[in-house]
């Protein structure tokens, strides 16, 4: 896509949708687990959502996902196993899409093409090309689609940024990212039948088919790599769309090279995501460092989330529960510390970032968090696993999104689909 066209793309917002006075939006979901339910939650609690539709392949999530519903609610949504009849039955004119990585790009772009405004969850794809489908389905349909980096719209991920905006830190050289956690080498699981009411095969979609295993479902697919791209697809997108939303005041929006290196050096299980992680994303005027590991939790690093923003006048710590922390150069000024404001359950910020959403839909306006941005946080994390797959620095063209160092890693940008789905053609 070249450069003049996506500018006018980018010019266009969503059509405001004019609402009579205390009529609710219809509104959908499709993956009814965990999160996809926090959503609808907030959804519900905003008080203008009537909920018409679920919609999930495992009637173990959707049956009490239904019972939750009407509970808090009094809708009585129909329950679909296939979000495309849902979607042109229903016509919701607000969609959730919470399901597994691999399936977000085909339920967001059906969803926009049927006329719906989209909450996605991040990260917004499972490969680069797929993400730029999405981006000009949201702009080719007029409109708003929100992903759930909700870190945005976190009063103390907000006053971080303007902190670090003002100058207070000095000139920023470098910023490091990460994400430790505790484990050791786990256990094999073996395959086993799928349980009753779920159907394995749409799940898999147009993924690699494998035999069900319940490491994968529920809520074990991030640590396999055919249905999304381990730690740093789940948690690298938090902090890569952190350093982006600082970076885009001075006019970067995309690295300009990748390195990146990754093995499994502890883990002994079923998953087949990297246990170990480094990244090194090259700006123009900052070096971007990614580092995970998930094992070795421990009590000799203060925290283990987060961004540091190493500037000349200081360290910024940006983290989750702990809030941020200025520690100046100068030892006699004193230490800057901000609480976070998190939203139980789960200390997410699901709230705010819905209430954005409305209000971009009332308005015309982008979303706070909206599908282009979504979709560059994004691809620093997919830019890092193709670096591992090349095994090589990768020389990337953000504006024309080409790897030009190796035109023949640019085939680890996209996947082939499963019979019978389609790639999304952008």
């Amino acid at each position: 896509m070249n450069p003049t066209r996506r500018s006018f793309i980018a010019g266009l917002s969503a059509a405001p949708l004019l609402r009579a006075q205390g009529k609710k939006y219809t509104t959908a979901l499709i993956g009814t687990g965990w999160w996809g339910m926090n959503i609808l939650t907030c959804a519900m609690e905003a008080g203008e959502s009537k909920v018409v539709a679920l919609c999930d392949v495992d009637e173990n999530q959707i049956n009490p996902a239904y019972e939750r519903v009407v509970k808090a609610s009094g809708d009585q949504p129909k329950r679909y196993r296939d979000y495309r009849e849902m979607l042109a039955k229903e016509k919701p004119e607000i969609c959730i899409v919470a399901t597994p990585d691999h399936w977000h790009p085909l339920a967001m772009i059906e969803a926009v093409k049927q006329g719906a405004h989209v909450y996605v969850e991040k990260p917004i794809s499972h490969t680069l090309r797929e993400g730029r489908a999405m981006v000009n389905a949201a702009r080719a349909a007029n409109r708003a689609v929100q992903v759930g980096t909700h870190r945005r719209v976190s009063p103390h991920n907000i006053s971080a940024r303007q902190f670090l905006l003002s100058g207070k830190a000095g000139k920023i050289g470098s910023v490091r990212a990460f994400v430790h956690s505790a484990g050791g080498p786990g256990k094999k699981v073996e395959d086993s039948a799928p349980p009753a009411g779920l159907d394995w095969n749409m799940w898999c979609g147009p993924a690699p088919f494998r035999p069900y295993n319940r490491a994968i479902h529920p809520r074990g697919f991030r640590q396999f790599l055919d249905y999304a791209n381990g730690t740093i697809g789940d948690w690298g997108i938090h902090w890569f769309d952190q350093i982006l939303w600082w970076a885009e005041e001075r006019g970067e929006q995309w690295p300009k090279r990748v390195y990146s290196t990754a093995a499994r050096r502890i883990r002994e299980d079923t998953t087949t995501a990297p246990d170990t992680q480094i990244a090194t994303f090259d700006f123009d005027s900052f070096t971007a460092h990614w580092e995970h590991r998930t094992y070795a939790g421990n009590n000799a690093e203060t925290t283990a989330i987060g961004c540091y923003f190493y500037g000349t006048e200081g360290t910024l710590h940006l983290g989750w529960r702990d809030g941020w922390t200025f520690y100046p150069t100068d030892r006699k000024r004193p230490t800057i510390h901000e609480n976070p404001k998190l939203n139980a359950p789960d200390d997410q910020n699901i709230r705010e970032l819905w209430a954005d959403l409305l209000d971009a839909i009332k308005t015309g306006r982008r979303p706070v968090s909206d599908i282009e941005k979504g979709h560059y946080s994004t691809n620093m994390s997919l830019l890092a696993m193709a670096s591992v797959r090349a095994g090589k620095s990768l020389d990337w063209d953000g504006r024309r999104e080409v790897i030009t160092n190796d035109r023949s890693a640019n085939r680890l940008l996209s996947r082939a689909y499963r019979s019978p789905w389609k790639y999304p053609k952008a």
